[in-house]
């Protein structure tokens, strides 16, 4: 489970260094993707389960084809180097919108990699959402 809000920098090479504890969950190898507005980055397992769940609900008729091929052709595998870094390929950089400070946040079964100021235009409605929720919801 990932959790916390941390502020990164890319550096040069497009790479950024992820916090130490995400990282204990990710030695082996972790898989990012195109996600809402941002990067997901998924342990081996979760982004198999939840390349499961987007297949399972394209036979049900309830999204296309096509977010399943977006995930899958845009999933970039990634292993932490020695210094706790990860490269982010231009392509998902584009994306995302990703140029040089990013902010790196635990959203539970995976991390999100945000473009710093495009996370300030969002936050405020996230905390807002959160509110709601937890009223509606009474937990």
């Amino acid at each position: 489970m990932f959790v916390g809000k941390f502020e990164h920098s890319l550096d040069e090479k497009g790479r950024v260094v992820l916090p130490s504890t995400f990282r204990v969950q990710l030695v082996d190898k972790g898989f990012l993707s195109q996600w809402d507005r941002c990067l997901g980055l998924w342990t081996e397992e979760d982004f198999f389960d939840g390349a499961d769940r987007l297949t399972e609900k394209v036979r049900e008729g309830a999204t296309s084809l096509y977010a399943v091929r977006a995930f899958a052709a845009n999933a970039h595998e990634v292993k932490p180097d020695s210094q706790g870094r990860i490269m982010l390929p231009q392509r998902l950089r584009d994306f995302a919108g990703l140029t040089r400070d990013v902010v790196i946040i635990g959203a539970l079964e995976r991390i999100e990699i945000w473009d710093s100021a495009r996370w300030r235009d969002i936050s405020a409605s996230s905390d807002e959402s959160l509110t709601q929720a937890v009223a509606e919801l009474g937990i």
